[in-house]
């Protein structure tokens, strides 16, 4: 009996060893792929999650900017040489700029389709340079060409066309030459990648990937596995790699780390199990993707997205990202600080109005939901006497509260309470359009929101707004039932599957008029 006590540690022993293995393997390639660290001994998976927590560089993004900056660039270095060359003869230069303009373009549109802004061709200093030096001779030989055929026209001035090769050239080595170091760095350390995680294992899963691995420059970093199965279907470690848990405790994972993807490696057949995983998975803001690449079903070609030469077929993406956050923040900023100014003169009058109504701070702070599920601290001119302030809402306010001051019912009713919450749109925990932060203790016949409404988290795919679709369409104020609660999530889930700048300017335009009516503000 003691043998088989010690041949039984023995296995457990080795067991744990491998997977502390599995989970070594899954750091280094998390954290930096060119090399290996000391690492704690049976790591968990919340040891893991802390790992993750940090951000990553969108290599869109990357790429975006670089292509921007370089046009800037090549426009000035243009215009200062049709400047000298014209000596002030504005018809002349405007004719140049022309064709300034139009070369800048044909570079560009070459440019993309030659992926000279690609995040491989930027790491890769000999494929970069050659490709560009090459771009860059065929847009000059297509405008010497073009200059020969129309000989007497004086936009194609060789005293501007000259100076440009040389200086236009030398901006975009001056340009290319940090930004190649720079991507280097942020590849060794990590932050330029796309984080994923497989869902499901065994075979489907060792088999995308080994395919990922084998990737030329591939960006995508696997994380680790979770897996409802608990069989010989789905081993504790597949291809190096460690299942951290189940399906269920992915969703609580996700929302601490910093992660893009999850790749579902379930068989295509087994649409059933997908289904039931997307239930619980689709509130993440992540891209959510199905591996096709043994396309036993006969999708066509047109049916999938590709990794490489890896087909998935896409279950969901993360909206408003890249370059639409982008826009959307930089909209957020620009036209909060401008209603800050507009509207300082009021919320100055709120202040005083509200220190003198009753004792306590002018401002009121409440815990709610933001992003992701991640907790923030949403600002709000105090409405409640002090002591009787409910920071977990708890108790939904109603009519006639007595909790609530003289001057708080009127800046409830009409959303002036709401205003100081612009600083949490300039510090970028809020959005001036999105769907409303709840309090995280809301209740609904004492069950928790997200209980009453299934999917209900699934609004905070995206950062929560000062004002919505819901509130603008009569879902604002007091919810008393669950059909109020309902209505308010589908016009959550409507704007964040139709998301553009002129449906936020719809939104903020129609506001105004929309709080005219307080029926069912408190």
């Amino acid at each position: 009996m003691d043998n088989a006590v010690t041949d039984t540690a023995r296995q457990d022993d080795e067991g744990h060893q491998a997977q502390d293995r599995a989970v070594s393997k899954t750091h280094r390639k998390i954290n930096r792929p060119d090399q290996d660290f000391d690492l704690p001994i049976a790591p968990q998976r919340d040891d893991i999650a802390q790992l993750l927590a940090s951000k990553t560089v969108s290599p869109r993004l990357v790429s975006g900017f670089l292509a921007i900056l370089e046009l800037l660039f090549l426009l000035v270095a243009g215009a200062a040489s049709i400047a000298i060359a014209t000596s002030g003869d504005v018809s002349a230069a405007l004719s140049q700029g022309i064709v300034l303009l139009s070369f800048t373009l044909l570079y560009f549109g070459l440019g993309q389709g030659l992926q000279i802004y690609s995040i491989p061709v930027l790491r890769d200093s000999a494929q970069q340079f050659t490709l560009v030096f090459a771009l860059w001779m065929t847009c000059f030989a297509s405008l010497i060409v073009v200059s020969h055929l129309f000989p007497h026209a004086s936009m194609f001035n060789a005293a501007w066309i000259s100076p440009f090769f040389i200086s236009g050239l030398a901006v975009i080595i001056a340009l290319r030459f940090p930004t190649t170091a720079l991507v280097r760095s942020w590849t060794a350390s990590g932050l330029l990648e796309r984080r994923a995680i497989i869902v499901g294992g065994g075979s489907e899963a060792e088999a995308v990937i080994h395919d990922l691995e084998r990737q030329p420059n591939n960006d995508i970093r696997i994380c680790g596995i979770f897996d409802d199965r608990a069989d010989s279907r789905s081993p504790e470690s597949v291809a190096g790699y460690p299942k951290l848990g189940t399906v269920a405790e992915l969703v609580d994972f996700a929302r601490i780390t910093r992660l893009d993807m999850l790749i579902v490696t379930l068989p295509l057949t087994a649409s059933g199990r997908v289904r039931e995983m997307l239930k619980q998975l689709w509130v993440l803001p992540l891209d959510i993707r199905l591996s096709a690449h043994t396309n036993k079903i006969g999708f066509r070609q047109r049916h999938f997205s590709y990794e490489g030469a890896i087909p998935f077929i896409k279950l969901s993406d993360r909206p408003i990202k890249g370059w639409h956050s982008v826009r959307k923040r930089i909209f957020d900023i620009v036209v909060s600080l401008l209603a800050l100014v507009i509207l300082f003169p009021l919320m100055a009058v709120t202040a005083l109005a509200t220190k003198l109504d009753s004792r306590g701070p002018i401002f009121f702070r409440q815990k709610r939901h933001g992003f992701n599920n991640e907790l923030i601290d949403v600002w709000k001119f105090r409405s409640m006497y002090t002591d009787l302030c409910d920071a977990e809402a708890r108790v939904v306010v109603t009519k006639e509260d007595p909790r609530v001051t003289r001057v708080g019912k009127f800046i409830r009713k009409t959303s002036i309470d709401e205003l100081p919450q612009l600083w949490n749109v300039l510090k970028g925990e809020l959005s001036l359009v999105g769907p409303r932060p709840h309090a995280v203790h809301a209740h609904l016949k004492n069950q928790p929101w997200n209980d009453v409404v299934d999917g209900y988290f699934a609004r905070h795919r995206v950062k929560p707004g000062v004002t919505g679709w819901a509130q603008i369409n009569g879902w604002r104020g007091e919810v008393d039932n669950v059909e109020k609660l309902k209505q308010r999530t589908e016009h959550d889930l409507y704007y964040i599957e139709n998301w553009s700048l002129g449906f936020d300017l719809y939104i903020l335009a129609l506001t105004p008029l929309r709080l005219l009516d307080t029926k069912n503000a408190y």
